[in-house]
């Protein structure tokens, strides 16, 4: 999926089991692009909905930016990310 395309996009690739669309969905949470706020919740979420698609390099950046994160905000994403994997499971299956 390339950089240039909106997040609404990213986000129904992500939702429909695109690990590299999640990543790329965190990466413009993470950094306030493609029309998003920085949102470090919503890129952790993102980053570990990648990583679980299997994409590995969405392991580092969901630590980088876990580091950066309360301990609040990190359960308020995997909380996140856990919902939106039941519900992309649900949609693929």
């Amino acid at each position: 999926m390339a950089r240039v395309a909106g997040w609404e996009v990213l986000q129904e690739s992500a939702l429909s089991g695109d690990e590299v669309a999640a990543f790329e969905l965190g990466m413009c949470h993470a950094s306030g692009s493609g029309g998003l706020s920085i949102d470090l919740v919503q890129a952790h979420r993102w980053f570990n909905v990648s990583a679980a698609l299997g994409y590995r390099a969405a392991l580092s950046s969901r630590a980088e930016i876990a580091g950066e994160m309360a301990a609040r905000q990190v359960i308020e994403a995997q909380r996140l990310a856990r919902a939106t994997l039941g519900r992309g499971m649900a949609r693929m299956a």
